[in-house]
């Protein structure tokens, strides 16, 4: 029996030693990282930006993958699920705070199935429109649905994305009747506005400027306080007439839970290095998109006063949990 137990405690011994080998190694393979929405969409452009900088950290590919569907939680139900060893990780933007408190059936919990690991950046959102629409300003728009009570909608990247979110306290705020229709990304809900299936959206200010540069959508107003440096043209929210209207998107990196914390500590460190470099510093200007400098312990509780606001908010706009 003594002896048993001593092969077992030695057993155990190098184990725990070939798992501390492995974790100093990190990564020694490719990364995949999970993308919960459709390619081309803010979300996939900033995850993959994010992607090579790590690639050449590492020197090792880090490949972004998505898998879209009902305003993250598609992709966030896999994340959760993966090995915690690092090589699966997890990027999603606002939404991660929002889908608890619009969806009573998740499959996760976002607090104790994941390891929050470090935010990336943030950036306002854009109303738009469809170009050939007619509507011009904020006060169009609000009269336009207000003509047609009940019989129009505004899309979203899903429900409980913070398109969703940031629309339903719109709605509160000039008190129109729409209706909510989700879709799986950006450029689905791009693609909506464009074909007359909804009234109109707000979207991340890099998807929205890229696409309206291509004449496929109007940008009326940006959800910051302060106008965008992406769009340094176009008026705030708060300055065509919704005094105080700000929402900020923002976007983090998560894994499994129970990633040890060397591992935390490494892409946490990296993440930083790769937002830090000329070429993201230059992009997220361009897409008028900020770095957010936070330890993972900051960004948990971050993540802790997101999802105690937006649960405010869901009460106070009788948005119906799915």
């Amino acid at each position: 029996m003594v002896s048993n137990i001593k092969i077992l405690m030695f057993s155990a011994i190098m184990l725990c030693s070939t798992i501390s080998v492995a974790n100093q190694n990190y990564p020694s393979k490719q990364v995949n990282v999970i993308i919960p929405f459709s390619k081309g969409s803010a979300t996939d452009i900033i995850t993959r930006e994010m992607c090579k900088g790590l690639s050449k950290i590492w020197g090792q590919k880090v490949v972004g993958k998505n898998f879209p569907g009902n305003g993250g939680t598609v992709a966030a139900t896999i994340a959760a699920k993966a090995p915690p060893d690092g090589y699966t990780l997890f990027v999603h933007s606002s939404a991660y705070a929002i889908n608890p408190a619009v969806n009573k059936n998740l499959s996760y919990d976002p607090l104790t199935d994941f390891t929050h690991i470090v935010p990336i950046v943030k950036q306002p959102l854009a109303l738009v429109v469809e170009p050939s629409s007619g509507i011009n300003s904020l006060s169009s728009l609000i009269a336009f649905v207000k003509s047609k009570p009940g019989q129009l909608n505004f899309g979203s990247p899903g429900t409980g994305s913070a398109a969703h979110l940031t629309a339903e306290k719109f709605k509160v705020e000039v008190d129109i009747n729409i209706g909510h229709i989700p879709f799986n990304g950006g450029p689905e809900t791009a693609e909506a506005i464009n074909a007359g299936k909804v009234a109109f959206s707000f979207l991340p200010v890099a998807f929205a400027k890229k696409t309206a540069d291509l004449g496929k959508l109007k940008v009326l107003g940006v959800t910051s306080l302060q106008r965008s440096s992406a769009m340094p043209d176009v008026p705030t929210i708060a300055e065509e007439g919704l005094a105080g209207f700000e929402y900020n998107h923002w976007w983090g990196l998560w894994a499994p839970a129970t990633l040890p914390k060397n591992i935390v500590d490494r892409i946490e460190k990296d993440v930083m290095r790769s937002l830090a470099m000329p070429e993201l510093k230059k992009l997220f200007a361009k897409i008028g998109a900020e770095p957010m400098n936070m330890t993972s312990a900051e960004f948990l509780k971050f993540v802790i006063n997101e999802l105690e606001s937006v649960a405010r908010t869901v009460r106070e706009a009788r948005i119906q949990s799915e």
